[in-house]
């Protein structure tokens, strides 16, 4: 076994456990990476390696969300059973469009859309849609703090970005209503073209859907548990019925590549949370931007 190996495994785990959520595309950026450090596996093992390292990262949402997501706990009374059973219903219904609209395409999309430019120009697009979804919501924030009554000293001293989201018209997760988390199941659609980005297009679809950056940022992390188990079983079957098996290396490769995906997605995940309690998305959208040009300037270069 080469220890090489391993080690490349562990960088493609940190790059699939900071970008998987944060709104920056991480199938995006472990393509690019691919381009400078690739994996001595086979074609078939690095396409379900890609698909298969995002389970180490979903459990991460399993562990630090556990009693939120568990409608068996002790500690909950009838009504917050109800309403974590609630949360899963809204969370399987807007995986649907997904599954009805990604299945079918899988693979034509992975064959004709994985090249860097389609990647480059999704992350500069939904960059500038990130800067001008956030630069409209502190205008309006803007103005609500200005036409408050100075005795709302809360108004007056909260940051944009705070008030932003005060105005939101979905604050809570329990007032997530079915036809908010069908639309941002829709929105999860575009997440399909590489370099979307699974998290920035749900978020975007929860911001443009009344929701405030902390359920819009909730909501996606519960989206993923059934799309990322799904299609991590969909392409293991795919895998091995078409009649390939792990050897020893290819198993370690696996093993390490979660196991450090789940390490760094806690962190995160719990920086995320923290991150947009007073601040806006817009240095992921810069961040976008500026990486989507660069990817396009060293690809013509190379060219």
């Amino acid at each position: 076994m080469n220890p090489i190996e391993l080690v490349k495994a562990a960088v493609f785990g940190v790059v699939e456990g900071v970008t998987e959520w944060l709104p920056i595309s991480s199938t995006g950026h472990m393509l690019l990476l691919e381009q400078f450090m690739s994996l001595d596996v086979s074609e078939d093992f690095w396409n379900m390696f890609l698909v298969v390292i995002q389970l180490g990262a979903i459990l991460a949402v399993c562990v630090i969300f556990f009693h939120q997501l568990n409608p068996f706990s002790p500690k909950k009374d009838a009504e917050e059973k109800h309403n974590t059973w609630s949360l899963w219903g809204k969370t399987i219904v807007a995986c649907i469009p997904a599954a009805v609209i990604g299945i079918p395409i899988d693979d034509w999309m992975e064959e004709n859309l994985g090249s860097p430019f389609v990647i480059a120009a999704a992350l500069i697009v939904y960059g500038i849609a990130f800067i001008v979804i956030e630069t409209v919501r502190g205008r309006r924030a803007q103005g609500l703090a200005e036409s408050a009554p100075r005795h709302l000293a809360a108004a007056q001293t909260a940051s944009t970005s705070e008030l932003a989201d005060f105005e939101a018209r979905v604050k809570t997760l329990e007032n997530l209503d079915w036809k908010t988390a069908m639309g941002i199941g829709l929105f999860q659609v575009l997440s399909i073209v590489p370099g979307t980005s699974r998290s920035g297009s749900t978020i975007i679809g929860g911001l443009l859907l009344g929701c405030s950056r902390t359920v819009a940022a909730e909501f996606t992390f519960f989206l993923a548990i059934p799309v990322m188990v799904g299609a991590s079983g969909l392409r293991l079957a795919k895998y091995f019925l078409a009649g390939n098996m792990f050897s020893g290396t290819e198993a370690a490769i696996l093993v390490t590549g979660c196991a450090v995906a789940f390490v760094v997605s806690l962190l995160a995940i719990r920086f995320l949370m923290a991150f947009v309690r007073r601040h806006d998305f817009k240095p992921f959208g810069w961040y976008r931007i500026v990486l989507g040009v660069a990817v396009i300037a060293w690809f013509a270069l190379m060219g």
